[in-house]
């Protein structure tokens, strides 16, 4: 009896599952590789940061193991509850004695020394509320008030919030996500594209009114022209990369995390990993996230009920981007934003998340691969 639990348990994609432990073995020895100087500099440990991914690994392993064990049908009851409950809490960290204010925004709870950060838990309530709305609505998908408007309704009024802290790149995540949600469901291309030409505007304008996200975008399309301002970081990271070459400086040995490179243990984690361990490294974790997007989309093609598809969907499509848009903007491919690689940038809110969504990914998988 304990043996068929045991295989049960067990009973998931294997290669997702070592694809995520390969990951997260390079998350921990990058954070402490990138972290001791800056943390030995601030709090005069080398470890604090190390330690505290540590714990936010633990948690997270504890609730992606939990969460591959639950059915889907729990995540479908809770789907609307955890939507209001994420709405509230991105609503809380706006005032001021709740919400915690960083480099100007306000984005981060602060609890017990760790940081959590609403917007993670968001992304994974709409893309359950999307995945129980859309299978519940299926037969009237194809139908603009039914199949379409709601669903643009709830993602925009999030967006509007977002907006507030500010994080633009997390309402720009969030729309991505929605767009491809509702295309594999089946809508009308032309409500897609209608609706998206319509939004465009107002997109092009909450970009432009921001100064410093105009400074951003002028300096994607030449870092160069205020190197020590607006493009430093990509100048920064792109030597970090030209540095690394093939086989990498060698681990532990990056001289651009050496105060050079702003938020090396995070945002610009991906440029140490090429400079330390070259290209070689760099194409191993892009190939370890390729595997899992791979078999996360696998999956999808096998599932037949429709909420756990577009929950399985939903879910990879997430991971890909998130490390998708790291590593591009990293190297120059994007405008600067300020988005963890999964898996592997120090951050206690979204390594927690990430491995809970990864444990849905692998509880829907049992059996099924």
């Amino acid at each position: 009896m304990r043996a068929s639990i045991m295989r049960d348990i067990l009973a998931v994609d294997k290669w997702m599952l070592v694809a995520l432990l390969a990951l997260l073995t390079f998350g921990m020895t990058m954070v402490l590789s990138t972290s001791y100087l800056y943390s030995q500099e601030r709090y005069a440990d080398g470890t604090y940061f190390f330690r505290k991914q540590m714990i936010s690994m633990g948690l997270g392993a504890i609730l992606m193991f939990i969460a591959s064990l639950l059915s889907p049908a729990f995540y479908r009851r809770f789907a609307y509850p955890m939507l209001g409950i994420s709405f509230v809490i991105l609503i809380l960290v706006l005032f001021p004695g709740i919400g915690a204010a960083r480099g100007g925004a306000r984005r981060w709870i602060m609890f017990a020394g760790f940081a959590f950060q609403p917007s993670e838990l968001a992304k994974l309530a709409l893309i359950t509320y999307l995945a129980h709305s859309m299978a519940k609505k299926e037969p009237m998908i194809r139908t603009f008030s039914i199949g379409v408007l709601p669903h643009l309704i709830v993602t925009g009024a999030f967006g509007v919030v977002l907006l507030l802290e500010p994080d633009f790149g997390t309402v720009l995540l969030l729309t991505a996500l929605l767009y491809s949600m509702l295309f594999i469901g089946g809508v009308r291309l032309h409500h897609l594209l209608a609706t998206g030409l319509l939004a465009l505007p107002l997109l092009i304008y909450v970009m432009m009114k921001a100064e410093y996200r105009l400074r951003r975008l002028m300096s994607f399309l030449d870092p160069w022209s205020d190197a020590a301002g607006s493009g430093f970081h990509v100048i920064q990271s792109l030597i970090a990369f030209g540095s690394g070459r093939l086989t990498g400086r060698g681990l532990g040995e990056s001289r651009q995390k050496l105060f050079y490179l702003p938020e090396a243990h995070t945002d610009f984690v991906y440029s140490v990993i090429g400079e330390e361990l070259g290209l070689l490294g760099a194409l191993l974790v892009l190939a370890l996230f390729g595997v899992i997007v791979l078999r996360g989309f696998r999956l999808t093609a096998k599932i037949e009920e429709p909420f756990d598809q577009y929950l399985a969907f939903g879910i990879t499509l997430l991971l890909g981007l998130q490390a998708l848009i790291h590593m591009a903007v990293v190297m120059g491919l994007m405008p600067t934003k300020g988005l963890v690689l999964p898996f592997i940038s120090y951050g206690g809110s979204a390594m927690v998340l990430n491995l809970m969504e990864a444990g849905i990914l692998l509880g829907l998988s049992r059996r099924r691969l």
